[in-house]
């Protein structure tokens, strides 16, 4: 196992171990006379932020055991990979032949600061870098999104980075996560910031033959494209059209309250008649290899999205990790059940497959050095695997929730590949070197996009000033 000091990722960045605030350290790293292509800060353009739902298992992935007994390492063996010192599952073969442009993390907890293992307050805490209340924690599963939650990281992006009007700032697809549970996950809205920031949702087309599954080329946009009984010829001509798009948008999610969608009206106008929006969405654009090559699933093709729309100028696309239910204990990356079947069979293949495919369209068109990737979920797995829900069913063990211990992977975006971040003790169960929570995640993709930290200020509608970045989040990682 690599062990690397934090003095290691932070020398050359312009920082220190005192407790500054982002804007202190790149004055300091200015005056010092660095620049910001040699710190990494704002060298992403860029955020693709693949989000595994679910919870992926660490010690079966990318924090292997192979000392530990076998009821805590399991059936998986790790292999070397192309950076010496690194190791990875014999199920990622292709991801372990790119960990030149990869840093993993392994000390990633929610260990002291939520204690939930409920995939809603986990997802929330993961996908806006702020610590859930007491309030919220209690709610668990019964905690809707609404109006004043804090927002989606990409959210946030959105409004400390401007983009042209004819394009959106943050999209997500091709779902929100839990959506078909009737229990959408909060954190993945604009929140406290208003609709004028409500990222936009590129839906995948449900496909009947699978349940809760999508058809993998089929993508439409319900918030910003025509319904079928407006027709696009008088767009340009009848501004109008606004009032009946009205009507339209409040059909989105009834749980959410929303103060005003005038913001959100206008922006839709705008899109609905951009030639570039049109083009990004079209995947029919892409050679039919190179979308062989990302995977013929909805998260492969919604990889290959995300390329398409940082290609067309995009700050941050959100991808939510969608697997079909297979059994009432396994959906996506929540392996209670057949936890090692799951993820032999279907779940690292294909985000092996998908991952490398995204990492070299990037790295061959130019775009991994301003496009920072994340790869996280919103927890692990228990060390041990007989999950206790599969005692007296016919599944064969699994992992159960498990919030003290994760991994993340980051490449591109100023971030050097081929390094390792903290460390687990010797089950991956808790962190034992330089733990990180959500909000250092937040900070440092933050960082990477060139946001400074007086910009994460914003101004609530009753005048009080709120930080957009977790209180206890400290320095970027890298």
């Amino acid at each position: 196992m690599i062990s690397i000091h934090r003095r290691e990722f932070v020398h050359g960045l312009g920082f220190s171990m005192l407790g500054l605030g982002m804007a202190d350290q790149v004055a300091l790293a200015a005056a010092r006379g660095d620049t910001d292509g040699a710190t990494g800060f704002g060298r992403a353009k860029h955020c693709i932020f693949l989000f595994l739902y679910g919870g992926p298992s660490q010690i079966d992935t990318w924090d292997m055991k192979p000392e530990a007994p076998v009821e805590y390492r399991g059936e998986f063996q790790p292999i070397r990979t192309a950076v010496p010192g690194i190791d990875c599952c014999e199920h990622m073969p292709k991801l372990a032949a790119r960990t030149q442009h990869l840093a993993v993390i392994r000390s990633i907890t929610m260990q002291g600061r939520v204690a939930a293992g409920d995939h809603h307050i986990d997802a929330y805490y993961a996908l806006t870098g702020q610590r859930p209340d007491a309030a919220t924690v209690a709610q668990g599963i019964n905690r809707k999104p609404h109006h004043d939650d804090w927002p989606f990281m990409g959210a946030t992006a959105a409004y400390c980075r401007p983009v042209p009007a004819d394009l959106p700032a943050c999209v997500q697809l091709p779902f929100y996560s839990n959506e078909f549970s009737g229990y959408v996950v909060p954190g993945q809205f604009a929140g406290k910031l208003g609709p004028a920031y409500e990222p936009l949702l590129v839906h995948g087309t449900p496909d009947p033959a699978v349940k809760h599954g999508f058809k993998p080329r089929e993508f439409s946009v319900p918030h910003f494209s025509l319904p079928d009984e407006i027709d696009g010829r008088r767009l340009g001509g009848r501004r109008d059209l606004l009032t009946r798009l009205d009507t339209w948008h409040r059909r989105i999610d009834q749980n959410r309250v929303i103060d005003s969608y005038s913001a959100h009206e206008e922006r839709a106008f705008t899109l609905l008649s951009s030639l570039r929006v049109k083009e990004a969405f079209d995947l029919d654009r892409e050679p039919e290899d190179l979308r062989a090559r990302y995977g013929n699933t909805v998260n492969g093709q919604g990889a290959l999205m995300a390329r398409r729309l940082v290609e067309a100028g995009v700050p941050f696309v959100c991808v939510h990790w969608r697997t079909p239910e297979r059994s009432p204990l396994v959906a996506n990356w929540d392996t209670h059940a057949d936890n090692f079947f799951h993820l032999r069979e279907e779940l690292l293949p294909e985000f092996d497959t998908l991952l490398s495919a995204l990492l070299d369209d990037l790295d061959q068109r130019g775009l991994l050095e301003s496009t920072l990737v994340l790869a996280m979920g919103e927890m692990g797995r228990t060390p041990r695997w007989n999950d206790p829900r599969v005692r007296g069913t016919s599944y064969q063990p699994g992992r159960d929730h498990w919030v003290n211990c994760m991994f993340a992977l980051m490449a591109g975006g100023g971030v050097r590949g081929g390094q390792v971040y903290g460390a687990s003790d010797r089950v991956s169960a808790y962190p034992a070197e330089k733990p990180v929570w959500p909000g250092d995640i937040a900070a440092t993709v933050y960082h990477a996009l060139g946001i400074r930290d007086e910009q994460l200020v914003y101004t609530h509608r009753d005048g009080r000033p709120i930080r957009l970045l977790d209180e206890g989040a400290s320095l970027p990682l890298f």
